[in-house]
């Protein structure tokens, strides 16, 4: 049987970064909690990666 965890930093962003928490009024009711109790970590572990760009072309 499948593991539920299936990681995918893509998906996490989406889902739990600080954009993610902005763009509804229940997100930015958390994030507003989280302020409040003092929290040094506003979101969780890897919603704040970021992507790096794919710059080389043609293998050069």
């Amino acid at each position: 049987m499948k593991r539920t965890f299936q990681p995918s930093r893509r998906s996490r962003v989406k889902q739990h970064g600080f954009r993610a928490r902005m763009s509804t009024k229940a997100g930015r009711r958390i994030l507003k909690n989280r302020r409040r109790k003092g929290c040094k970590r506003l979101l969780p572990k890897g919603a704040e990666l970021k992507f790096e760009r794919h710059v080389t072309q043609h293998g050069v």
